[in-house]
Order: structure tokens, then C-alpha cells, then sequence
């Protein structure tokens, strides 16, 4: 039971093959001064990008389920030009991390994502979390809540029970990707997800096929868990989300979060980072250099 619950590629062959198509487009889209390096953890060794300026509290990015750092290859740049950046290849998604141990929930996760800040000598962050992503930042600021500076949410997991009509949005975007890239470019408008018209994304998503992922599906954090985050909080929300009805979760977060600013993006749905980059870059920076100005 224990190995069915830990991810992996089906064979090294594939892996290595998934690698390939990641490190070109490392290569290609993120800013040159990259450094990259391994880290020990209980669940398994961690891939990081570090970037940016060399000064300042950190911005930690943590991606999306089936993610890892290219995900954000349209942010990196223009985030390093503001402050130093990490970007984390989870343990248990496909990148360049190797899991090594179960994740039971999401303390693991929390945990994990301490092991790898102290490993980086990181004390403090401003930590930017997309869906997943989101979810483990706000798991890892009831697990240390004097380490985050800052959290940023981009349409996160754990607010509502994963509805049947998401699940279809991520098969159907799954299928779509396998289609040819005209045919594929023209999906993503009916489906409302950009990320179908991202080849560099779609290239490494062909290349996923034979990755099994076996992490827990977050459950919806309560109201006491969200009062208990007591770290300054943006969450930005797609208008047309496919993972809930981002109007009522804007209401609940403004309604519980302390130090909370909700802000829902029109237009965007579950694909909020690629529908609008910008937007997200600079609202991300805006924030952190508010909060930091406050302190």
C-alpha cells in the first residue's frame, strides 16, 4: 500500500525522457542567472530555482497540481527585477524532485515545505502559491505561522469540496491537450484554460503521460483554520473559476481571514496565472512592497 501512495514516473526511461523536455525549457524561458540545486528532505530530494536579486526576503513559488517551476516562467523575470525568487518543484509532482516517503495530508506537506526553507537558510519568505500550491501555503502557515511574510493565493485549493464539473475541466483540458496545436489553441478558449495555449507547457504536459501522481486531494479548510492564519493574505480568485464559485468564496474570505485582501480577477477562471500574468506579477510585487513598507 505504501508504494501506491508515493509518485513516481513508470519507468527511469520516462523520466529521464520527462527531464529532457523540463531542462530545455528551463533553459529557454527562465532568466540565465538560474541556480538550481538539490535539497534533503524526509519526503524526498527538492529541486529549487533560485533567481532575482540577491537581497531582500525571498519569494517562494509553489505550483499547481501536476506542476513545478516552468509553471511560472512567465512571472520569474519580472519578479526577480523586484526580489531574490525560489521556485520549488514539489515532492510529488513531476519535475525534477523525487519523492521518497507517503504524504498522508497536509501537515506532511507543511512540514516538507519548512525542511526545504530551512535547508535554503531561508527564515522568513513571501510565499506565492497557485491551486495546490495555495493549499500547502496556507498548511505550512498553521504549521509555522511566524515564517511566511506573506502568503499570495492564486485561485487555491482547499476552499470548497472538487466538484464533478472540475473534474471535467481537467480531463477535458487533459484530452485537449492531445490534440493538434490549431485545434488545441481554439479548445482553450471554449474550455477557458490558457494553459492549452502555452506550448512550452503543453510540450512538457505530453511528456507527463507516464507520471502517477499519489498526493492527498485537499479538504476544505475550516472556518477556524482560516481565522488562524494570521499572516498578511492577498487571494486572487478567478471570476469564472471551474473549482468553485469564486463569489462565495471571496465573501468567506473576507468574511474569516484577519489580515486578508480578496480580489476577484474578471474574466479568468482555474487558469488565473496564465489568463493574466501580469496582473498576478504585479499585484503579487504591489503587495509584498506594501506589506514589507508596513513593518
Amino acid at each position: 500500500m505504501t508504494e501506491q501512495r508515493i509518485s513516481a514516473f513508470t519507468s527511469d526511461r520516462a523520466r529521464a525522457a520527462y527531464l529532457a523536455v523540463y531542462t530545455r525549457g528551463l533553459d529557454r524561458l527562465w532568466p540565465v542567472d538560474r541556480q538550481s540545486l538539490d535539497v534533503a528532505t524526509s519526503l524526498g530530494p527538492t529541486r529549487v530555482h533560485r533567481t532575482g536579486r540577491g537581497d531582500g526576503v525571498p519569494v517562494v513559488l509553489l505550483p499547481g497540481a501536476g506542476g513545478n517551476s516552468l509553471s511560472w516562467h512567465r512571472h520569474v523575470a519580472r519578479l526577480g527585477e523586484a526580489v531574490p525568487v525560489v521556485a520549488v518543484d514539489p515532492v510529488g509532482e513531476p519535475g525534477g524532485s523525487d519523492q521518497r516517503a507517503p504524504v498522508g495530508d497536509g501537515r506532511d506537506l507543511a512540514r516538507w515545505l519548512d525542511e526545504v526553507l530551512t535547508a535554503l537558510g531561508i527564515e522568513r519568505a513571501h510565499l506565492v502559491g497557485c491551486s495546490y500550491g495555495g493549499w500547502i501555503a496556507v498548511r505550512h502557515a498553521l504549521h509555522a505561522p511566524n515564517r511566511a511574510a506573506t502568503i499570495t493565493l492564486l485561485d487555491p485549493a482547499g476552499f470548497g469540496r472538487i466538484t464533478g464539473r472540475f473534474l471535467f475541466w481537467v480531463i477535458a483540458g487533459g484530452l485537449a491537450g492531445l490534440t493538434p496545436a490549431p485545434l488545441r489553441r481554439r479548445l482553450a478558449r471554449w474550455l477557458r484554460n490558457a494553459t492549452l495555449r502555452d506550448d512550452d507547457l503543453m510540450r512538457l504536459a505530453a511528456a507527463t503521460m507516464r507520471f502517477r501522481r499519489r498526493l492527498p486531494t485537499p479538504p476544505t479548510l475550516t472556518d477556524a483554520e482560516l481565522r488562524a492564519v494570521t499572516v498578511p493574505t492577498l487571494v486572487l480568485l478567478g471570476e469564472r473559476s471551474q473549482m468553485y464559485d469564486a463569489g462565495q468564496v471571496a465573501d468567506r474570505l473576507r468574511r474569516l481571514l484577519p489580515d486578508g485582501r480578496v480580489e476577484v480577477v474578471p474574466g479568468a477562471g482555474h487558469d488565473l496565472p496564465l489568463h493574466s500574468p501580469d496582473l498576478v506579477t504585479e499585484r503579487t510585487i504591489a503587495f509584498i512592497g506594501q506589506t514589507e513598507a508596513l513593518a
